[in-house]
C-alpha cells in the first residue's frame, strides 16, 4: 500500500496594482521593508531582520519601487540601476512573503498634485542640496503606508537623514507604525553598500573606501570642536584619493541634524562625496557621555 504526500510550495507573491495591494489579506502584523530596487546585502540584512520579526506569524513586505518624484536631476533616475528580475531572486532566497512593485503611472495617476512635505530637518545636510528630493521621499512613504498599513517598516542608517524623516513623519501624520532603524552594511573595505555603487568601477570602489576611514578618524579623535573634526576627514580624504570631490563633511546633533559647533550632545557625523558623477553618503555616530 502506497501513501502519497501532497507538498505545498508558498511562492513569493508580487502585486503590481493598487486595487489588488488594498484588497489583499495580511496575516497579521505586516512588515515592511522599502527599497527602490537594485537588491544589495545591505537589503537582505533589513529583510532578515524582518523575517526574524515576523517569525512564523505575519506577512514580510518588500515594496519595490523606483520614485521618481524624490530624483531632482533627471538623469540621476535615468542612470539609477534596474534589476528587478534578480531583485525578485533576492526577495524569494530571503522567504520574502509578498513583493509590492507598482509601475509610476499607478503610484501617479495623472494629473497628480499632492504631496507630502516634512519643513524641518529635510532642510539640512541632503535637503539643501537636493531641492524636492525629502518632498518626494514623503509623498512615497505616505502612499506606501496608507496601502500596505504595516505595524513595523524597517529602514538602514546609511540614509540617517531619511530615516530622521520619516520618524518625524510618524509622529506628524498619526501613524500607528514602530520604525526600526538597522546598523549600516558595509563592504569588506568599509565602503557603505548602496545601490548607487554599482555604477563605480573598481578602483574608484576601492578608492571611495577613504569615507569610512575619514569617518572612523573623526570619531575616535576625541575631538569635541566640530571645525577641528571637519578638518581631519577633509584632510584624509584629499590625501587619499584625488578622484574624489566631497559635497559636505558635517557634525549635527543627532535628534534634529542642525549644525553643531561643540559636541556637547548625541552627535552625528555626515558625509557626501561625489566618485564622477556618482553621489555617495555616509555617516557614524557620536555618542556623548
Amino acid at each position: 500500500m502506497f501513501t502519497f504526500y501532497l507538498v505545498y510550495q508558498v511562492s513569493l507573491k508580487v502585486i503590481k496594482t493598487i486595487k489588488e495591494i488594498t484588497n489583499w489579506e495580511f496575516l497579521q502584523p505586516v512588515i515592511l521593508v522599502p527599497t527602490m530596487g537594485a537588491l544589495h546585502d545591505g537589503h537582505r540584512k533589513l529583510i532578515r531582520e524582518g523575517n526574524t520579526i515576523k517569525g512564523n506569524k505575519g506577512t514580510l513586505v518588500v515594496s519595490i519601487y523606483l520614485n521618481p518624484i524624490q530624483f531632482n536631476d533627471p538623469k540621476d533616475l535615468d542612470k539609477y540601476p534596474r534589476t528587478l528580475d534578480t531583485d525578485y531572486e533576492t526577495c524569494e532566497e530571503e522567504g520574502v512573503d509578498l513583493i509590492f512593485a507598482p509601475s509610476d503611472v499607478e503610484m501617479y495617476p495623472n494629473p497628480y498634485s499632492i504631496g507630502v512635505s516634512e519643513n524641518n530637518i529635510s532642510q539640512e545636510l541632503c535637503g539643501s542640496k537636493r531641492p524636492g528630493h525629502f518632498d518626494g521621499v514623503c509623498t512615497v512613504v505616505t502612499k506606501l503606508f496608507n496601502l500596505i498599513k504595516p505595524k513595523i517598516a524597517i529602514f538602514g542608517k546609511k540614509d540617517y537623514q531619511q530615516l530622521s524623516i520619516i520618524r518625524q513623519l510618524i509622529i506628524g501624520l498619526n501613524y500607528p507604525i514602530e520604525i526600526i532603524a538597522i546598523e549600516t552594511q558595509r563592504e569588506k573595505n568599509g565602503l557603505a553598500m548602496s545601490s548607487r555603487n554599482e555604477q563605480l568601477n573598481e578602483i574608484e570602489k576601492e578608492k571611495a573606501s577613504v569615507i569610512y576611514k575619514a569617518l572612523k578618524a573623526m570619531v575616535n579623535s576625541g575631538e569635541s570642536q566640530s571645525k577641528h573634526l571637519i578638518k581631519l576627514g577633509k584632510s584624509i580624504i584629499e590625501k587619499e584619493s584625488q578622484i574624489i570631490k566631497i559635497d559636505y563633511i558635517e557634525v549635527v546633533d543627532r535628534s534634529n541634524l542642525k549644525k553643531l559647533k561643540v559636541i556637547d550632545r548625541p552627535a552625528l557625523v555626515a558625509i557626501a562625496v561625489f566618485i564622477g558623477k556618482t553621489r555617495l553618503i555616509d555617516n557614524i555616530e557620536i555618542d556623548f557621555e
